[in-house]
């Protein structure tokens, strides 16, 4: 039996369980002997003082912070008008300070994310929110987001004249950058949006997280049509994408050619007309079974004739025929596509033929300069007052430019992220590239729900005029007035659009067509909506109360008092490290609530007097889902006796339950 706490991953102590899982000499009494590591190493420790190494003020305390657990929880918000098809979706819509999220998503999420897309604020010696408190980053939180109280809600100025210039901003990307690290799946990648000012600084901060064996570019996008002509010495109109991959051998090639276009002509029209033998297996996307009539069928400036009667069934070809056409493959390779399935006749009778595995892998590289294929700001401009008739903000970035970064990575059912997630740009061309392309991907938008009022406050002309649009905006749906709302507002907005414009090209298409498209009620558009907090589990501190009693009476409700079973249901999956989007389902037993996780993988009761009825249930509910083996967790003071406790607790052990996983809280 284990007892849970509110913390998140210890990601020191996992560090250490793995020098010593590689080098168990140097535990000596649960701590590391360095000096005996030292010996190990040998040649491969560097022990002189002058060395090359990227340093700056708060660098250590930055590390520090990184790897402190995380105090807080994510509490649900499934209410009516803040989520979005609650039960359905997949995708994550999560209010915080990103430093915390990313401390709380270690376990659900490590190694899970195919993708992570950024564009973190850029150092202009403007205004700078994001200032961590080594000690309490949730109450710091609290304090940016006007939780706590007036004191601190003002963001913090970071001038270019500063001493700290450089300083506040690198302290602010570094632990964040070594979390989202530990979340990328081996063959994942990281795209970071990048002006001039901290481009070089990056770069190193990120060579020494990711390694610099694991930089793949610094891609250089044009995001202005024009330059402006006010510049001092040079027009700039590029800024950077950096690019690392979590493995640099296992990533594989960046490449947007598309795998639809992944069918390659077998005839060139400039070719002298020759006859090939089709024999019998050709796949048919025609129909399931039916006749080519013998003849000369043109497909705009491509000319086929079958010179005998194809005739398919189940949608392959069941008779050899030989067919005349400008073909450029010989007739051994037509043979070869034939036997490895790759071959087929079109819907208009044409020919064509799938890539093989081997031309995959050999697509061609995107290049380091992305140009009108990846749009601009006047574009990502024109996307937005689509949505909302206005412009709130600049610098938003374009569809195109996140949508091509995502195609080029094979992510058709993978994780993407986005831990400044702004105005949702990601999260919208998530949603665009699977309505066009059939994908399940799934989004995880990270937001901290700034004020808009206190943005306003030191904003200058132009962009309080556009910040109190988006307030009177805000107003006008009786939101919050928080930039959050803003991002949450276009995916309810351009989900709806994308469906819409699916369901039109939908009802257009062929019978055909349709067997490679997704259906409008299948596509994604909903998200989850979950908010940073403290954890809903009370911390055990005797010394506030007035005498020992009153601290026993006040420990027999184990949770923070205004917070709700599922609040504490939704901590308890992360702290177990489940995926937020697993199925809650809840089943009532003589009044008790048994709350089944992933398909009765973790049941959770939190009810006053539990019994064997309880496990009882609960054995039920995982026979019914095929589970081998099952979690369990209770309240400690949720038994009426000991004796209770050890009875639904072997009951429990006798029927699958996980070692260790008999949890109390």
């Amino acid at each position: 039996m284990s007892h849970l706490n509110g913390e998140s991953l210890n990601i020191e102590d996992k560090n250490i369980e793995k020098l010593v899982e590689l080098f168990p000499e140097v535990n000596t009494d649960g701590k590391i002997d360095f000096e005996k590591l030292k010996q190990i190493l040998g040649e491969y420790v560097d022990d002189s003082e002058e060395r090359y190494r990227f340093v700056w003020n708060g660098k250590g305390e930055a590390l520090r912070l990184s790897q402190t657990p995380s105090m807080g929880t994510l509490r649900p918000a499934n209410e009516e008008g803040k989520s979005k098809n609650w039960d359905d979706t997949e995708n994550l819509y999560i209010e915080g300070d990103n430093l915390e999220v990313l401390k709380l998503l270690q376990k659900s999420y490590f190694n899970k994310v195919k993708m992570i897309y950024i564009d973190p604020p850029y150092n202009t010696g403007g205004d700078f929110v994001y200032k961590d408190n080594f000690k309490d980053n949730i109450q710091n939180y609290k304090k940016i987001t006007g939780q706590v109280d007036s004191e601190g809600n003002a963001t913090t100025t970071n001038r270019e004249y500063s001493g700290r210039y450089h300083t506040d901003w690198l302290n602010m990307m570094y632990p964040r950058l070594r979390l989202a690290r530990n979340i990328l799946k081996d063959d994942g990648v990281i795209f970071i949006s990048i002006d001039d000012n901290e481009v070089h600084n990056l770069r190193k901060i990120c060579d020494e997280v990711f390694g610099e064996d694991n930089f793949i570019d610094v891609l250089k996008w044009k995001r202005k049509k024009q330059p402006s002509f006010l510049a001092k010495h040079t027009a700039k109109v590029m800024e950077y994408i950096l690019v690392y991959a979590k493995s640099f051998e296992k990533l594989e090639k960046l490449s947007i050619e598309n795998l639809s276009d992944a069918t390659k002509k077998v005839i060139n029209i400039s070719n002298p007309e020759s006859t090939r033998t089709f024999k019998k297996g050709v796949r048919v996307k025609i129909g399931e079974s039916g006749v080519i009539k013998a003849g000369r069928y043109k497909i705009r400036s491509m000319e086929v004739e079958y010179l005998s009667d194809v005739i398919y069934q189940n949608g392959v070809t069941i008779n050899d025929v030989e067919v005349l056409s400008r073909f450029s493959v010989s007739q051994d390779n037509i043979d070869n596509f034939i036997d490895e399935d790759l071959l087929f006749i079109t819907v208009n009778k044409g020919l064509r033929r799938d890539v093989t595995e081997e031309e995959k892998t050999s697509r061609k590289s995107i290049t380091d300069l992305l140009l009108s294929d990846y749009g601009d700001n006047q574009e990502s401009d024109n996307e937005f007052k689509s949505l909302f008739g206005e412009k709130y903000f600049d610098y938003t970035k374009p569809i195109n430019l996140i949508y091509n970064l995502i195609k080029s990575n094979f992510t058709e059912n993978e994780v993407i992220m986005d831990f400044f997630s702004g105005s949702s740009t990601t999260a919208d061309a998530v949603m665009q590239i699977n309505a066009d392309d059939g994908g399940s991907r799934k989004c995880i938008s990270v937001q901290l729900p700034e004020d808009l009022d206190a943005m306003i406050e030191t904003a200058d002309t132009e962009t309080k005029s556009k910040l109190q649009k988006a307030i009177n905006f805000l107003d006008s749906i009786h939101k919050p007035r928080n930039l959050a709302e803003i991002g949450k507002e276009r995916i309810r907005r351009a989900g709806e659009k994308i469906k819409e414009e699916l369901k039109e090209r939908y009802e257009a298409a062929s019978d055909e067509e349709r067997k490679n498209m997704k259906h409008p009620n299948e596509l994604d558009i909903g998200f989850k909506v979950f908010k940073l907090d403290s954890s809903n589990i009370k911390e055990w501190n005797p010394g506030k109360y007035e005498n020992v009693q009153q601290a026993i009476e006040d420990a027999l409700t184990p949770y923070v008092p205004g917070r709700t079973e599922e609040d504490v249901v939704y901590e308890m999956m992360l702290k177990m490290g489940l995926d937020l989007t697993y199925p809650v389902e809840e089943v009532d037993v003589n009044g008790k609530t048994i709350y089944s996780i992933g398909y009765g993988f973790l049941m959770i009761c939190l009810a006053d007097k539990v019994d064997i009825v309880v496990a009882e249930k609960m054995i039920e509910i995982k026979d019914e889902n095929n589970q081998q083996e099952f979690r369990a967790i209770f309240r400690d003071e949720g038994f009426s006796s000991d004796t209770d406790k050890t009875n639904v607790k072997e009951t429990l052990r006798s029927a699958g339950l996980a070692e260790e996983s008999f949890i109390t809280l």
